[in-house]
């Protein structure tokens, strides 16, 4: 905890929104204020915009263009989506550095509940650079959770997936790897007589994320406030760490279609290396941005053996809308919102498990965050000694608050804290209770808007 700490403030030091001219040039950035109203006009964006930034072109990008920045793997997120990282301009390239830490102390509530101090982090660099016509992102992103999460994970009722001392993890959610992405995503324009605009992405990865799922829950702006990873996440998203990922999509215009093929196994218990077997599993996914608040995708895929302890391949689909917004004049803030369902349905003994997924976060007098998570998955894994048992329905319903006690251009830093409820079939009463209850209280510390996002 302490090294990620000095590491994340060294960062902080040398890589600092400041001067106009030391901001990095976000090809995304939108250069029409009077499009996109998360981008208030201010005397420096208007310098930046005749400015000619190393490797970037300024002035091409349309307001309802995602940024590759705030985003992971290839995957959209709305335009409006507020930046909040460290950027700037280096020679010919453009550095950037975000990411989060909680330090919280976690009760969940009924008999297999558990209380503990621990804390969910991250830290994600990038580095772009213009390469022939087109750009290079490298991304790389680090997780201490292996040191920060108690064993045998963070407690969190009804969460199944992966294994702890070759068990499989039960109410329980399990640490991040260290090296949760090494990546490089190029993206070059193609031209045509046509009107249409149209462009060519190739993304490899040691450690990264195929084009199957919305994007990851830990950088969805709509789960900025929310430490614990949703109960529908291995139905969802969960594939957000593969060892070994090559993806290549066409965009034309506000449409994009990407083919993944990747190593669809799980991450084993040892959170420090990098698990490479054969590139056997697939996916495909086509994502839209029809503005610069509103981004959707539906995506299919085929897992080969994913989970360690359970025989067979799996088929995922997933579908999901992801909005946001800035707040108008006086209420200095922003709204984001995602809406996603996922599916899996396991080859061995032919059956579906369903996840549904509804999360909000509202940041309002530029201070204060109301946030909310409402979930209805099915989970099957609650007692694994016994297989026989059936796939229950769960319900989980997450309400919170957090207030930014210290905002400086660098950093900011909150404290917060969740209420979490819950539905289930009475046949779980006996071992869950009849009514638990679970909370959170975080301090959560991050860097601050980005230039442009002031």
């Amino acid at each position: 905890m302490r090294s990620l700490v000095s590491l994340v403030f060294l960062l902080a030091v040398s890589i600092r929104p400041g001067r106009a001219q030391d901001v990095v040039a976000d090809p995304h950035v939108h250069t029409n204020q009077d499009q996109n109203p998360n981008h208030p006009s201010d005397p420096a964006a208007t310098q930046m915009q005749n400015m000619d930034m190393p490797g970037m072109n300024m002035s091409a990008t349309p307001d309802w263009q995602a940024s590759p920045h705030n985003a992971s793997g290839t995957g959209w997120q709305p335009a409006a989506t507020p930046d909040r990282m460290w950027m700037k301009s280096l020679g010919t390239w453009d550095l950037m550095a975000h990411g989060v830490i909680f330090a919280d102390y976690n009760q969940q509530g009924g008999p297999r509940g558990a209380g503990k101090a621990e804390s969910v982090n991250w830290l994600m660099l990038m580095e772009q650079h213009k390469l022939g016509r087109g750009s290079i992102l490298f991304r790389e992103m680090f997780s201490a959770e292996s040191l920060t999460a108690p064993h045998p994970g963070f407690p969190e009722l009804f969460q199944t997936g992966e294994t702890y001392h070759g068990q499989p993890l039960v109410d329980h959610q399990h640490p991040h790897n260290v090296f949760s992405e090494l990546s490089f995503d190029y993206t070059v324009p193609i031209t045509l007589a046509a009107k249409e605009k149209l462009s060519w992405e190739f993304y490899g990865a040691a450690a990264g994320e195929p084009a199957l799922g919305p994007v990851a829950f830990m950088h969805r702006a709509s789960a900025s406030e929310l430490p614990m990873a949703p109960l529908s996440h291995h139905l969802q998203d969960s594939t957000h760490t593969s060892f070994g990922v090559i993806t290549t999509g066409l965009q034309i215009t506000r449409i994009k279609f990407e083919g993944s093929i990747f190593n669809g196994r799980e991450p084993d218990e040892k959170r420090y290396t990098l698990q490479f077997a054969p590139l056997d599993s697939w996916s495909g996914r086509v994502s839209v941005a029809p503005t610069g608040n509103w981004t959707a995708q539906y995506s299919y895929g085929r897992l080969e053996h994913p989970e360690a302890l359970e025989p067979g391949s799996q088929r995922r689909q997933t579908a999901s809308v992801e909005y946001a917004r800035p707040l108008p004049g006086s209420w200095k803030g922003s709204w984001a919102t995602s809406l996603i369902w996922g599916r899996v349905h396991k080859e061995a003994d032919n059956h579906n498990l369903n996840g549904y997924l509804l999360e909000t976060t509202l940041n309002f007098k530029s201070r204060n965050y109301a946030f909310s998570r409402i979930e209805l998955v099915d989970k099957d894994e609650l007692f694994p000694s016994n297989p026989s048992q059936p796939s229950f329905r769960i319900g989980a319903y997450t309400f919170g608050g957090a207030h930014d006690i210290v905002q400086t251009h660098l950093w900011q830093l909150a404290t917060g804290a969740d209420l979490t409820f819950y539905s289930k079939p009475g046949v779980l009463d006996p071992i869950y209770g009849q009514n638990p209850v679970s909370f959170q209280i975080f301090l959560r510390l991050r860097p601050a808007l980005s230039h442009r996002d002031h």
